[in-house]
């Protein structure tokens, strides 16, 4: 990833406020720049939105980072109103509070804004056409962010994995010491990301915009290069020995509560044109993640 050697070393963080601290990219944030404030859900439930703006008030940050999110995927088929207090409310309550204080606030979203049409890379001005719950949850959160009118920048990625918290990467490793024959989708495309790399792209991105605050807006950031699911878990299990074998399935012969998006391509130039920010490979970065979880 292209960052400059102050945020590469997470240098010049100190003034940075993190909602977030036990996710993925709370996780790796914590890592790249200790010296940022961290806000467990204790400290901050993202549930009452308008605690979460005290929590701005009373600290004064230089910069914002939402790192925290109702993610259950699934689950936010039966509890969307729950889902949109945590994934809209809040952040536009944060994001108001922000622009109060003219201090750039940095809001992670999600592919799954899109429907998943065609094989295009999905751009950040394309139309968005959420298939679940989720998605709108983190669609309305993006249109909280933007009617804020603060400087911002909305990150949309995808495929998040780590060694940390329930992700594909784990699953995958979990379900291999027990079975030697999985069934994988084979139909749904996308870009893998490592929360490490979400985490250093978040922090160049705030610090980018502290002193460009004009270049305000929405980004893509996925993993290069693009596959699925049957293909990383292929990887996933060529890399740790595992002898698994994997049948192909569409996303049909799978069904879950709420539906995936087949097509989670993300054009990501923009990212890089303005902020520097090039796409992580994820294959150098997902044996990084196995030795971590001691499986390499």
């Amino acid at each position: 990833m292209a960052t400059s050697r102050r945020s590469a070393s997470g240098a010049g963080t100190d003034g940075l406020l993190v909602f977030g601290h036990s996710g993925q990219v709370a996780t790796e944030l914590r890592r790249h720049a200790p010296a940022a404030e961290f806000l467990s859900r204790a400290q901050a439930d993202l549930s009452e939105p308008d605690a979460c703006a005290a929590a701005i008030a009373a600290r004064a940050p230089r910069m914002v980072i939402n790192a925290a999110a109702f993610t259950g995927v699934d689950a936010a088929e039966t509890q969307e109103e729950t889902a949109m207090r945590v994934n809209a409310d809040a952040p536009g309550a944060m994001a108001r509070e922000c622009a109060r204080r003219g201090v750039p606030f940095v809001q992670l979203s999600t592919d799954y804004v899109f429907a998943g049409d065609g094989a295009a890379p999905h751009r950040p001005g394309d139309p968005t056409a959420p298939l679940g719950a989720y998605g709108r949850s983190k669609l309305a959160g993006e249109a909280a962010v933007r009617a804020a009118g603060g400087v911002h920048a909305i990150l949309r990625t995808s495929w998040v994995f780590s060694a940390h918290g329930n992700n594909f990467v784990k699953t995958m490793l979990r379900l291999s010491e027990s079975r030697d024959h999985l069934r994988i989708v084979e139909d749904q495309i996308g870009g893998p990301t490592p929360a490490a790399a979400i985490a250093r792209a978040c922090v160049t991105i705030a610090q980018a915009l502290a002193s460009e605050p004009g270049n305000s807006g929405t980004y893509h950031f996925a993993g290069t290069p693009e596959t699925s699911w049957m293909a990383f878990a292929g990887a996933i299990f060529a890399r740790t020995g595992r002898r698994v074998t994997i049948e192909p399935i569409a996303s049909a012969a799978y069904p879950t509560p709420a539906p995936r998006p087949l097509n989670s391509r993300l054009d990501c130039t923009e990212t890089e044109a303005v902020f520097g920010v090039t796409r992580p490979d994820w294959r150098p970065a997902l044996d990084a993640v196995l030795t971590e979880l001691g499986a390499l």
